[in-house]
């Protein structure tokens, strides 16, 4: 007998259904193919194992499975539970009217439970848009599969529950959630403020002015002066997400099986702060079975990395293409992944290898490794981080003062301002805020007066600077205007913006 049941496979950040077409006829035999991993390939043991302590078995029969298209690749042990029931409902061992009207998707443990799978946002997402009733998953997924609405979600702990549901022995319970209700209560959830930080005003304008533009920033000072406190920090003075980023984020955590079975939507905007001995891979995403690297789990976030000099030079590098494009393209032989990529870059560094220059005054560091120090950090690369900001040591009245200092809350505010006007500035074209601007934009949005025009044609000139270096100063000097309900870009706003230049001078080239 031929039995048909679906699940689903994940491409990027979306989803495919596969048709598994289970056929049990005479002779002896298991055959599977289209395209199966080792993973699925390794399937059989895990459901005979699984149905022999459930109190079934495998037939003794041929037994031939197809998972269509035969020309997708198909990866991982969440099949196992397709698998099962597609052989029980071809050996009339079930009911199977009912079946093809679920996407169903597990991975099975030798005594029937079942283990949580990855993906699951995008499957169920897709099973919606593809008219499918329901879909059946385990139970730790399930809260993860109900934000999706008009889609009945059934989360179960072993095969015996869904065989019991499907023979009409037993009932499932459907699953539900107020996924906007959710959504409300947690937005506003931040692990830290700016409130607990001392001293570092200078600093705290930088980060609201990139909160405000969502401009990639550098912070630049010696140890133990705050760069990772201010850092951790920045998520909270962004604008909340909205539901619609939120989901974004959430498909791509969800893909990369990033998602706890307590948690079913990231409400607040991820902060990533990798190791800095990542791999290009790990970072930008891709290996045999292409997964999101880190610039893509910091996607409508923060992507920190602390002590920058000391990452890989290639790994810095292969940032340059998704920090222009916001978008991250694997190209195989086969096939082509995008993944969004589309993040704040903050990145810490030590003005020398000592870390106190200049303030030691017996500065351990030579001219050359001074020099080899910088060169870590490619020209190009620099040229793509708007904000350079130099972090300078809290002073011991500061630190021990007791007043606390400006709130992350009162802070966002005028984020949110700025962004208002950015929205309605952009309201006609494809991008969000001020750092995404192209040069028609530009041109458009960032003119300047005959003083400004002087200021800016000085420091071009004294600090040498490039094409890319000008019109980040004339993106950062927009959101300062911004932030100031300024229309017009004035000669303290180019002032403001030139100072947020310091790599560019000759005082850190040695």
């Amino acid at each position: 007998m031929l039995v048909k049941i679906y699940g689903a496979a994940i491409h990027g950040v979306s989803a495919q259904i596969i048709t598994i077409e289970v056929n049990v006829d005479q002779g002896v035999g298991y055959h599977l193919v289209g395209l199966p991993d080792n993973a699925i390939k390794e399937s059989s043991y895990r459901i005979s194992a699984a149905l022999k302590n459930s109190g079934f078995k495998i037939p003794g029969k041929k037994i031939t499975i197809n998972m269509a298209p035969a020309d997708l690749r198909k990866e991982g042990a969440a099949y196992d539970l397709s698998l099962a029931l597609g052989i029980l409902a071809a050996s009339d061992l079930i009911k199977y009217e009912t079946i093809s009207d679920y996407i169903i998707m597990g991975e099975l443990s030798l005594d029937g439970s079942l283990q949580p799978i990855r993906g699951v946002l995008p499957i169920a997402i897709k099973a919606r848009e593809d008219g499918f009733k329901g879909i059946i998953l385990p139970k730790k997924n399930a809260r993860e599969a109900a934000i999706v609405n008009q889609l009945d979600v059934y989360g179960i702990d072993n095969i015996k529950e869904i065989i019991d549901f499907f023979n009409e022995d037993g009932e499932l319970e459907k699953f539900e959630i107020d996924t906007r209700k959710e959504f409300q209560d947690k937005i506003d959830n931040f692990p830290f403020d700016f409130d607990e930080v001392k001293g570092q005003e200078a600093t705290k304008r930088a980060m609201e002015v990139a909160a405000a533009g969502g401009h990639n920033i550098i912070l630049i000072g010696s140890p133990g002066s705050g760069k990772t406190m201010i850092a951790k920090r920045l998520p909270s003075i962004l604008p909340t997400l909205s539901l619609k980023e939120s989901l974004e984020t959430t498909k791509i955590h969800s893909v990369a099986g990033k998602m706890g079975a307590e948690t079913s939507l990231i409400t607040i905007r991820p902060f990533r702060a990798p190791h800095h001995t990542i791999s290009d891979v790990a970072l930008v995403g891709g290996g045999s079975y292409p997964q999101p690297g880190e610039i893509s789990l910091a996607h409508n976030g923060v992507l920190f990395l602390d002590e920058m000099p000391e990452f890989k030079r290639t790994v810095l590098e292969v940032m340059r293409q998704p920090l222009e494009d916001r978008v991250v393209t694997i190209s195989r032989a086969k096939f082509t992944i995008e993944y969004p990529a589309s993040f704040m870059l903050v990145a810490s560094m030590n003005p020398s290898p000592s870390g106190y220059f200049p303030d030691d005054p017996n500065n351990t560091s030579s001219t050359m490794e001074m020099q080899r120090y910088m060169n870590k950090l490619s020209g190009p690369l620099l040229d793509r981080i708007d904000i350079h900001i130099e972090v300078s040591k809290v002073e011991y009245e500061q630190l021990t003062e007791k007043k606390k200092g400006e709130s992350s809350a009162s802070i966002r505010a005028r984020v949110n301002k700025a962004r208002d006007i950015q929205n309605e500035r952009y309201k006609d074209s494809d991008i969000s805020y001020n750092a995404q601007m192209g040069s028609k934009e530009m041109e458009k949005h960032c003119e300047l007066d005959e003083y400004s025009q002087l200021l800016i044609k000085a420091a071009m000139l004294k600090l040498n600077l490039s094409a890319r270096a000008y019109s980040r100063i004339l993106k950062v000097a927009r959101t300062i205007a911004d932030l100031e309900n300024s229309e017009n870009i004035q000669g303290d706003h180019i002032s403001e913006a030139i100072q947020y230049r310091s790599l560019d001078r000759d005082f850190w080239s040695v």
